[in-house]
């Protein structure tokens, strides 16, 4: 009897794989949430992506303005045009930082039926009280989150969603 490996690999099973490889790569967001997390979104931002965005988040007012994300260069970006050419949401922030712009961020994701994931940098010598007063926002509003024991992570995590 072939396992089911072997019976994968004959020629019968063979005419249903797909000859090609992915035909689009995803149109991944990342999103820096604090400062901290600006610096390794920025250093990541100058390695080689498929379809990668980088952002940051602008600290200012807390008013509803959509313009509120900045590219890395500091031009403002729209939200809800930045998400309408999104198929994936990933944020980066740090633990024991502020990550209450998540919620407006996800909001807009749930909308629009994309997934959001949040990253957040964990220094081993952060005191658990701190991480989560950072995770606990984004408990709330994430698909999936991550907590990353250091910067290397980020970059694994966003290799591995095909950014």
């Amino acid at each position: 009897m072939l396992s089911e490996c072997a019976r994968a690999t004959t020629a019968e099973e063979s005419r249903f794989r797909v000859d090609y490889p992915n035909s689009a790569s995803r149109r991944i967001k990342v999103i820096a949430l604090d400062k901290p997390a600006e610096r390794v979104v920025r250093r990541l931002a100058s390695g080689d992506w498929n379809s990668a965005t980088f952002m940051t988040a602008v600290k200012g007012s807390a008013s509803t303005s959509v313009d509120w994300l900045s590219d890395l260069a500091g031009e403002a970006l729209s939200l809800i045009d930045q998400m309408s050419a999104a198929d994936h949401v990933a944020t980066v922030s740090t633990a024991g930082e502020s990550a209450e712009e998540a919620a407006i961020i996800a909001e807009v994701c749930n909308a629009r039926c994309i997934m959001l994931t949040a990253l957040v940098i964990d220094p081993a010598s952060l005191p658990d009280a701190q991480l989560m007063r950072t995770m606990t926002p984004l408990r709330a509003h994430a698909s999936m989150l991550v907590v990353a024991k250091g910067e290397e992570y980020v970059e694994a995590m966003l290799t591995a969603l095909r950014a």
